[in-house]
């Protein structure tokens, strides 16, 4: 059984003081910060603990080192653990599986990566303490519409180790929380660029083009001699020349990209312009899809383009209408070992009585009992507008008279009470359009940040190799 990620929107894994049940304003416009590289980590985490073999039974006499990264080891046992876990994610994505050793030579490449940010995340003082690692498999074990008995009764029928699933939980968590200090927070967007992008807004037609593009990226490093970068440059002509051919692109993908979407086959999804760089717009904006576009060139290396699919989206024009504005507060619990989903549902109906029935204070409970980090404001989420808050929340929030207080509702972040406060019909302020618009340049940036900080942190870091073929 393949046990499913879910919307691993960045906001379900405890990276902070965020607002759990919202994904915009201030706080809640970080829903897609690095949402692939985030879904590649997770993805071959899942599949490491559900795939089909269970290498905690190798034997420990065939063990042996296979790369030494700074002051740490990976062994030959982790690595064909990874190996496995690999190959059955590609295999549930329909994928061609690319041949044993350059599969073999991904994986170990990002593992060395891994191991890198880990020692970073180490030396910097990142810590995830059990709380945040026991909320992340919660909300895993809910979106599978699983107990987190189901869900731990599961792994040990796949011959997987629980515990060894919780430290790959948190080791994702921590290296997210490290790229969120070493990249996101040192983004920089200028007031110049805020109103350039409000300026093209307001040009924009009702509806615009939508792009689903797959790459494969030759990396380079910082400093790269002319006679690397023109060995690159013939690598990426020639993979250009065998999938225009007819191979497979996204074997080509898991083969030989350094991207971080290299085993979904090199998928970057659908993405309005704004979420490319401009020189993908460029190469890909005259293809029909299915084509290739020539090698491009980028500060990090080479990227080879296909555009799977192109179709009109809903233009993502900041509103200048009146809109529907919720004021809204609630208490967040969460299933656990100790409140399994009947006693956590028990608890909310008890509160939600000693409101209605006893007359006790909303906000009073929510600072008592809420683990929401909304519970210090008494739940108070302040003002939501459409596309706030995950649909869940939203639908129920939408049905309640103002002072109404919901039954129990369930999320992907866990079990609410929700009350509406009030109520209003307004034009967005341009305070919140400037704040979209930096978020939205932000993640236009970010990936490029993201990709280019890996890039140095892999230059810098020291690694003996001790595969047979490297």
């Amino acid at each position: 059984m393949m046990i499913e990620q879910g919307d691993l929107r960045l906001s379900n894994l405890p990276t902070g003081e965020t607002t759990c049940a919202t994904r915009t304003s201030p706080l809640r416009l970080r829903a897609r910060r690095h949402a692939l590289g985030l879904l590649t980590a997770l993805a071959l985490a899942a599949a490491a603990w559900t795939a089909g073999t269970s290498w905690a039974a190798t034997p420990r006499s065939l063990d042996r080192i296979v790369a030494i990264v700074n002051d740490e080891v990976i062994t030959s046992v982790q690595l064909e653990r990874r190996v496995s876990a690999a190959e059955e994610q590609l295999k549930q994505q329909r994928i061609p599986l690319p041949s044993s050793d350059d599969l073999r030579k991904q994986v170990l490449e990002r593992m060395i990566v891994d191991s890198a940010q880990l020692q970073l995340a180490k030396e910097n003082g990142v810590r995830v303490d059990d709380v945040s690692v026991n909320a992340s498999i919660a909300r895993m074990a809910e979106s599978n519409h699983m107990t987190l008995a189901d869900l731990r009764a599961q792994l040990e029928r796949d011959g997987q180790d629980f515990d060894r699933f919780r430290e790959d939980m948190r080791n994702e968590i921590t290296m997210v929380r490290l790229r969120d200090h070493e990249v996101e927070s040192k983004i920089q967007v200028s007031e110049g660029e805020i109103d350039n992008f409000l300026a093209e807004q307001k040009n924009e037609t009702a509806d615009k083009i939508e792009y689903d593009i797959a790459q494969i990226l030759l990396e380079l490093p910082e400093i790269a001699s002319p006679e690397r970068v023109e060995a690159a440059r013939r690598r990426a002509d020639q993979l250009v020349e065998q999938a225009r051919k007819g191979a497979d692109f996204a074997q080509l993908a898991a083969s030989y990209s350094n991207a971080p979407e290299a085993l979904q086959g090199g998928d970057l999804g659908w993405r309005t312009p704004e979420r490319l760089p401009n020189l993908f717009v460029d190469a890909v904006k005259d293809l029909q899809p299915g084509q290739i576009a020539a090698p491009v060139r980028s500060p990090i290396g080479f990227h080879i383009l296909k555009l799977v699919g192109r179709r009109t989206a809903q233009a993502t024009k900041l509103s200048t209408e009146p809109v529907d504005q919720t004021h809204v507060r609630h208490i967040l619990l969460r299933v656990s070992d100790a409140t399994p989903e009947t006693e956590v549902k028990r608890r909310l109906q008890d509160l939600r009585d000693r409101v209605i029935k006893g007359g006790q204070d909303f906000g009073q409970l929510a600072r008592l009992y809420s683990v929401d980090p909304s519970s210090t404001r008494g739940g108070d989420l302040g003002w939501l507008y459409p596309g706030d808050t995950v649909p869940e929340f939203e639908q129920v929030m939408n049905t309640l008279k103002v002072g109404e207080l919901s039954e129990p509702v369930k999320t992907p972040f866990g079990w609410h009470l929700i009350q509406v406060l009030e109520r209003k019909t307004e034009q967005a302020s341009a305070d919140r359009n400037r704040i979209i618009a930096r978020q939205m340049l932000r993640d236009r940036k970010l990936e490029d940040a993201m990709q280019e900080w890996l890039r140095q942190l892999r230059d810098r870091t020291y690694v003996e190799y001790r595969l047979d073929s490297p």
